[in-house]
């Protein structure tokens, strides 16, 4: 039986214009060796899988070729390169910094540099995961690199650029590669399927490229996977099934119940997915990035960013027609919220259903949005006629009840008396709030009443005197606000902790002075500033004088008793 070789290192990329992604690293590598520019130390940094050990190892083939081509790639044929390919060469060492990261280690390979190559002009050194190295091994390592001999080069290659010390990172050419676009994935993992006779659809290829993250590896690992679990047949069920991935006909589900307002049957969808093992930050997450990916459909300009199958695009395209800016935007804010909020919620099943629920009341609102209206229940029965059965006998019931949520417009009745139903009809009502009741007009919707200063300072401890929160209190007592020209106030607090509780109340404060100054057009600006600190003096000396100028009177007393310090 043939040794099995599986696709990551069947298909390895030998040549620079095999590899996928990185064409502009690759444009440059092939033009430095075409000019004969070589430097002595390079550093390839970026994500995993996306090809900068094989461009390493490209690298140190091409430099060795004897008959380079034109187009700056390796000829194949030379003694060098036929090395190379049957892996051989005594010019390439690759050394695993993970597992070979200290002192006697680099020592070990300083000795080895000295020595020239026996075929070929330079003997190139790959050290993998570079950013293992012990800082003492980084610190012998440094003045080789600095300074390696004519006919050494080193190629250092890291997931990590950030963990290497700044004088490693100023003797190397920095090259970063870049995640390989879901397209370029779709496009070779094709390639690979029609060599191999494998059947597979362009949805399921595209989904095998979002999960790979931009990692070639991980797609032809994944690619491999699914070709033993569907026996040479990629379809969309199979990789859903054999990647554990939530199906985007869900969302589409959960997408039309909330543009519905239906809350229970969004509540069943979240249960079906529950009992399918999906853990609920995984429902979240995917969530936003579904209404993110409609949100970018939205727009001709992006609707190039997102990239998957015809079929599913056309799901999407129609979808985003269905969906407003405004929506999308608060739905994308609270997935978000809930997102962060998962790991410390102790009821995490919860806190997916609220957010549910209010994305459905995004829609289809139960109440007004004014707070000092409120729903209550009214009794089962009362003397007061009904304002439909007001020309109808007593005796006769109604044919058709109201629903139970009331019409916007009809909440905002409060002066008209409440509708009351017979029986088991339940009448919803609008209640008065006592501030409603102590208020002889209703509060109008653009006002613009000139307030002054004092008028401000006033309707600001008014509000902190509602306040059960004391931190916020002596906030809003010890802060100072500022009218400035166009309703602009200005609020000056003098920690992140005071700056913090005013930005998490700035819309309850600027509804409340909406409201206590009739004028709809303030704006808060909350800014934290430095204390002034007065500099007191240090040493007897410099502490009598400053107490004498501000206070005579020592001065005399000092004298008088002829005091010492």
């Amino acid at each position: 039986m043939d040794n099995y070789i599986v696709s990551a290192r069947k298909y390895r990329p030998t040549t620079f214009q095999s590899v996928v992604g990185q064409k502009s690293l690759t444009t440059t590598l092939k033009n430095a060796i075409q000019n004969n520019k070589l430097a002595h130390a390079y550093l390839f940094c970026g994500p995993r899988g996306v090809g900068k050990t094989t461009c390493a190892r490209i690298f140190a083939k091409t430099i060795n070729c004897f008959h380079l081509q034109a187009d700056g790639e390796a000829c194949d044929t030379c003694e060098s390169c036929k090395a190379f390919n049957e892996n051989r060469s005594y010019n390439i060492y690759e050394l695993d910094a993970a597992s070979n990261n200290s002192v006697d280690d680099i020592r070990t390979l300083v000795e080895q540099v000295r020595i020239p190559p026996q075929i070929g002009k330079y003997k190139v050194y790959i050290i993998d995961e570079v950013h293992m190295l012990s800082n003492a091994a980084f610190n012998a390592f440094l003045k080789t690199l600095e300074e390696p001999p004519h006919h050494a080069i080193f190629i250092l290659a890291t997931t990590e650029k950030h963990k290497i010390i700044p004088t490693i990172l100023s003797r190397c050419q920095i090259y970063d590669f870049s995640r390989i676009t879901i397209n370029d994935i779709v496009d070779h993992l094709a390639y690979v399927a029609q060599t191999e006779n494998v059947a597979a659809e362009k949805e399921a290829l595209t989904l095998i490229a979002q999960k790979a993250d931009g990692g070639m590896r991980d797609a032809l690992s994944m690619f491999d996977q699914i070709v033993s679990f569907s026996s040479g047949n990629i379809s969309y069920q199979a990789v859903i099934e054999n990647l554990n991935i939530l199906d985007y006909d869900y969302y589409f589900r959960l997408l039309n119940t909330i543009l519905a307002g239906d809350v229970p049957q969004s509540l069943l969808i979240l249960d079906e997915i529950l009992r399918k093992g999906f853990d609920g930050q995984h429902i979240v997450g995917g969530l936003s990035n579904f209404l993110r990916e409609v949100l970018i459909c939205k727009d001709p300009q992006t609707v190039s960013l997102f990239a998957t199958g015809d079929v599913v695009k056309e799901k999407y395209l129609t979808a985003a027609q269905q969906c407003s800016n405004p929506f999308l935007y608060q739905a994308l804010e609270w997935c978000n919220e809930c997102d962060l909020k998962y790991r410390e919620s102790k009821n995490k099943r919860l806190l997916v259903e609220i957010l549910l629920i209010r994305l459905c009341q995004l829609t289809h609102p139960v109440a007004p949005s004014d707070d000092k209206k409120k729903i209550s229940l009214a009794p089962l029965t009362a003397n007061t006629p009904t304002e439909t059965a007001s020309n109808t006998p007593a005796t006769t019931p109604i044919a058709t009840p109201k629903p139970l949520v009331a019409p916007r417009e009809e909440l905002h009745k409060v002066n008209e008396p409440p509708t009351v139903y017979t029986g088991a009809d339940i009448n919803i009502h609008t209640a008065e709030t006592e501030e409603k009741k102590q208020e002889t007009t209703p509060p109008q919707q653009d006002l613009n009443e000139p307030f002054s200063q004092s008028d401000l300072e006033q309707a600001l401890r008014n509000y902190a005197e509602t306040q059960d929160d004391e931190y916020l209190k002596n906030t809003l007592l010890t802060s100072k606000a500022i009218l400035t020209a166009g309703n602009r106030i200005q609020i000056d607090v003098f920690n992140q902790g005071q700056e913090d509780k005013l930005k998490e109340k700035s819309a309850e404060i600027t509804h409340f002075l909406n409201d206590k100054l009739r004028n709809t057009q303030i704006t808060l600006h909350i800014t934290q500033v430095e204390l002034e600190h007065e500099i007191l003096p240090v040493g007897n000396k410099e502490i009598y004088d400053y107490m004498a100028e501000k206070n005579p009177h020592i001065q005399t007393l000092f004298q008088e008793f002829q005091l010492e310090f």
